[in-house]
């Protein structure tokens, strides 16, 4: 737990230091390119893991959300997720719930158990269109429901809310 705090600290000087030095660039006249670039390469950027048995869906997730300056992860199913979980600290996950031998409401339910991972916004996108089908994602922990095929300005503008606020 201290080490998670630590890393949480961490980031909130990290992004402090990077909001300052992003103001004076700013505040310039005349930007260099090569400051802009740097800037651009050392400012804080969110991981998202994309969990999805579809390779076109995650491919297509993964180009989208790079173009946000996301890092994003691919997953797909359950067992691909654990070990990314063993190993990387996320931001906010993407699963789909039809994945092959653990259903995605089952992996929401886990996910949102975990003392680790409970306050991980996760947001199902998934064909599973029905009322009763959104109604069981968020009875099982999710904090946001996208049906497929889903409008890409809708998806980023959910992911933006759960991640700045």
């Amino acid at each position: 737990m201290k080490l998670a705090e630590d890393i949480t600290a961490g980031s909130d000087i990290r992004k402090k230091i990077e909001n300052m030095k992003k103001k004076r660039l700013v505040s310039k006249k005349i930007v260099a390119l090569n400051d802009f670039r740097e800037l651009k390469k050392t400012m804080q950027t969110r991981t998202i893991l994309v969990v999805d048995d579809d390779e076109t869906i995650r491919s297509a997730l993964k180009r989208m959300l790079e173009h946000e300056n996301y890092r994003v992860l691919l997953a797909e199913d359950g067992i691909a997720l654990s070990k990314i979980l063993e190993s990387t600290r996320l931001d906010l996950i993407l699963l789909d719930i039809k994945l092959p031998w653990v259903n995605g409401y089952e992996l929401c339910r886990v996910i949102k158990s975990h003392h680790n991972l409970k306050n991980v916004p996760l947001i199902f996108v998934s064909a599973c269109n029905a009322q009763d089908d959104i109604d069981k994602g968020y009875q099982s922990g999710c904090d946001d429901y996208v049906t497929k095929p889903f409008d890409i300005a809708n998806i980023t503008a959910k992911i933006n809310t759960l991640l700045i606020g």
